[in-house]
């Protein structure tokens, strides 16, 4: 039997074949285009928006965003490889109507329009809300690490750097020792010459490695990302109000409702949230009593007199203020030995003298947040916000590690990210065509 041959390589056509022929009309590739053709690229802050009078031509930077949102949807991040995709997919020679930059330009566009690729983030954001396809009613937040570019080594003998000038800025300070102003100075200068100095040790699948902390928030309705953030804190603890304002000014409303995990129960930024208009679901974290067999009484079997700033035990004796400590945030309450010795009740309260209670600085805010928590805004925070993350580390980058150095060049790549994420869940809900055609007729 014969095979099924091919054509030709120098066998010529008498119709020409188009790209556009090449191009299903419910591809990707036309929902890309659609939506960075309706972007105002100048204003946006893109360079070279508008095409100048004179010198040598430029490349268009809307070729440059379509270049890398089709890239990242099918995880070609690096950009030698974008470069080679030029010459040789179809797709993209469509795309970008068979350009072919050089990796260095392809590079510097990334490097230098972080902000920019954010704010056209925001766009897409914005368009999603006129579709209805936001309703801000739910918003989950929570946090992810990302490996950086990094190396264990490097990242360690930067951290060790770190803690040499400030030992030695303690003792230059101190008078205690005389510096050595030569190593000083090197470990100055190899401190400067680090590739990342802000990457972080995190823990990362059970390990600690050089990372960085995504912060993201998902709109519950159809789990779009509609903020984000990257830090280089390993904590969320502070980031509750941060994601909220972001979240809230995203969504352009005066109130929102937001669910996050324990991680972020944060006292002060839950009472802030509050007076902002912004109600928080999130598990209270609480010190324990965790002396004795764990039977001894906990804090809520203590009742708190407000007129006499006071608790009162079970045994109707008062525990009196004693200390603030501002810097962990909490008033320390203290009942009398007199009272807790000859006390009937001691043995299930304490085994120290007397007993303490701490109540923290936000206590009203933390009781009032424990109060409207139910299972279901659990569910529903996990239902959100947990798979976005896997599907732009594993769907989007491939792999759970950034390509591109520096908490700016983090930030770029999760910018990128989150836009080809919500271009892939807004193209699941409305379907390639009809996505196309909105972004036309706006």
């Amino acid at each position: 039997m014969a095979y099924i041959e091919g054509e030709g390589r120098h066998q010529g056509t008498l119709f020409p074949v188009l790209l556009d022929d090449l191009v299903p009309p419910d591809h990707m590739c036309r929902v890309i285009d659609a939506f960075v053709g309706r972007l105002a690229m100048s204003q946006l802050g893109f360079e070279r928006s508008e095409a100048a009078d004179t010198g040598r031509p430029g490349y268009d930077p809307r070729d440059f965003l379509k270049l890398y949102l089709y890239g990242y949807l099918n995880q070609v991040r690096s950009s030698r490889r974008l470069e080679a995709e030029c010459r040789r997919n179809v797709e993209l020679m469509w795309l970008i109507g068979r350009l072919y930059p050089d990796h260095k330009s392809i590079s510097e566009f990334r490097r230098l329009h972080r902000e920019a690729i954010t704010a056209a983030g925001a766009q897409l954001v914005h368009f999603a809300r006129q579709c209805g396809l936001i309703r801000g009613e739910w918003i989950a937040i929570d946090g992810s690490k990302f490996r950086a570019v990094a190396s264990v080594d490097a990242t360690r003998e930067r951290v060790e750097l770190l803690r040499y000038l400030d030992k030695m800025q303690k003792a230059d300070y101190e008078q205690r020792t005389e510096i050595d102003d030569s190593a000083v100075q090197k470990a100055l200068e190899k401190l400067k010459q680090h590739p990342e100095p802000e990457a972080n040790f995190m823990l990362v699948r059970q390990m600690a490695l050089p990372a960085y902390n995504v912060q993201t928030a998902v709109d519950a309705e159809h789990a779009l990302i509609v903020a984000h953030s990257v830090i280089v804190d390993a904590s969320d603890i502070r980031s509750l109000k941060p994601m909220a304002d972001a979240a809230k000014a995203a969504l352009e409303v005066d109130t929102l409702q937001v669910v996050a995990d324990a991680g972020y129960s944060n006292g002060e930024q839950i009472a802030q949230c509050e007076e902002a208009g912004i109600t928080p679901f999130v598990p209270v974290m609480r010190t324990v009593n965790n002396q004795g067999d764990g039977t001894l009484y906990g804090r809520t079997d203590f009742k708190y007199d407000a007129a006499s700033d006071s608790y009162v035990c079970p045994g109707q004796k008062r525990l009196l203020r004693k200390h603030t400590n501002f810097k962990d945030r909490y008033t320390m309450y203290k009942a009398s030995s007199a009272d807790c010795g000859p006390c009937s009740l001691k043995s299930q309260c304490t085994l120290a003298p007397r007993r303490g209670l701490a109540r923290h600085l936000y206590e009203d805010a933390l009781n009032r947040m424990e109060q409207r928590m139910t299972p279901a805004s659990m569910r529903l925070r996990r239902q959100t916000v947990e798979h976005p993350f896997a599907t732009i580390k594993y769907r989007i980058f491939g792999h759970p590690r950034l390509l591109v150095r520096g908490l700016s060049g983090a930030r770029s790549e999760i910018a990128i990210a989150t836009m080809v994420y919500n271009l892939k869940r807004i193209t699941k809900v409305l379907g390639a065509a009809s996505l196309v055609s909105r972004l036309a007729a706006d």
